[in-house]
């Protein structure tokens, strides 16, 4: 038991719980700005574009209800929502687009690691050897700049 608290602690305090509450708290709030900005922004100006189509009293009766109001009609039986899962569609696709648009930022900004060279070129042959070599394998030309060995 205090091997798995230790190994807790250690895990807890290395940050990457800490990560996972921040990520989890962001995605939160991003999910309800996300839900706020299609439910009030993008479902209205749909709704103004197709004729005023209300999606969210799009629904099928499936308890013989007569209404046409989702929340009257849900208090009364079962129903058939598509209307909100055309607007669950919509919010799944503006919050895919951010996270892609992100995504592909953070991308650009992250420096690259240089790559060390382990090739060299060859001054009398341009054949391409290791960087360490003091005699070239292809033409056994000696290198400049290295002494031969002992």
């Amino acid at each position: 038991m205090k091997g798995f608290l230790k190994e807790f602690k250690e895990f807890a305090l290395k940050g990457n719980m800490i990560d996972l509450a921040v990520g989890m708290i962001i995605g939160s709030a991003f999910t309800a700005l996300v839900n706020k900005l299609v439910s009030d922004l993008v479902m209205p100006l749909i709704s103004l574009v197709t004729g005023k189509i209300d999606f969210e009293n799009m629904f099928i009766p499936l308890a013989g209800q007569t209404t046409k109001v989702y929340s009257e009609a849900v208090e009364q039986g079962a129903v058939f929502a598509y209307g909100s899962f055309i607007t669950a569609v919509i919010n799944f696709l503006i919050m895919a687009l951010v996270v892609f648009v992100f995504v592909k930022q953070m991308n650009k900004l992250k420096k690259e690691a240089p790559v060390a060279d382990t090739e060299k070129e060859c001054p009398y042959c341009k054949t391409m050897i290791p960087i360490e070599a003091t005699r070239c394998p292809h033409c056994t030309s000696k290198l400049a700049g290295y002494a031969e060995a002992v």
